[in-house]
């Protein structure tokens, strides 16, 4: 198993019911193909340095975790539809 981070950006219009929502179902994601979640870092709401899609801010939470190459493409493309989602960026770390 290789281990990767991915940080996400969700919309600032949710409140924190919502947002533990997504990032709960995020974690359910990560774990359906065969993933294990290790730490999840809230870093709370941010201003964008530019707007992105009419938002200028957004909830900025990191997610760390281990799976299998070739199995977080699903998760791309999940994120990749989900509305709550602004942008995302998922990074193998490198072993050192």
């Amino acid at each position: 198993m290789r281990d990767y981070e991915l940080m996400v950006l969700f919309v600032p219009r949710l409140d924190e019911e919502g947002l533990e929502a997504q990032i709960e179902r995020t974690k359910n994601l990560i774990e359906g193909i065969g993933g294990e979640v290790e730490k999840v870092d809230k870093w709370g709401k941010r201003r964008f340095a530019y707007e992105i899609n009419e938002n200028t801010e957004g909830f900025y939470v990191v997610i760390d975790f281990k799976a299998e190459s070739g199995t977080t493409s699903e998760v791309e493309r999940i994120l990749k539809i989900t509305d709550e989602v602004i942008r995302y960026l998922l990074v193998r770390k490198d072993q050192e």
